[in-house]
């Protein structure tokens, strides 16, 4: 039997490859650099909003696992992963 964090993280990531493949369908439609760029851009928010949630869903999976002080280092680490990523 399938766990239900894990099925909510999986069905999130079926989701973002979804709309991703439906974008790049899209640009292929609209055949101009200028509406591909616009629609690469809108999944600059997509990505990080999945990778937000599925963190939140396995971290509140895990919730009852996990002492107080781990807990803390792993969000720590989340926290690390976000600031390097979003850092220009």
């Amino acid at each position: 039997m399938i766990e239900k964090t894990v099925l909510g993280m999986a069905a999130l990531r079926l989701l973002s490859g979804s709309i991703e493949m439906a974008a790049a369908i899209v640009m292929l439609k609209l055949n101009t650099v200028e509406r591909a760029l616009l629609v690469n851009s809108s999944l600059a928010l997509v990505g990080p909003l999945i990778l937000l949630s599925t963190t939140a869903i396995g971290l509140s999976g895990l919730a009852d696992k996990l002492s107080p002080g781990k807990f803390l280092w792993v969000m720590a680490g989340v926290t690390c992963l976000f600031i390097g990523i979003l850092k220009k």
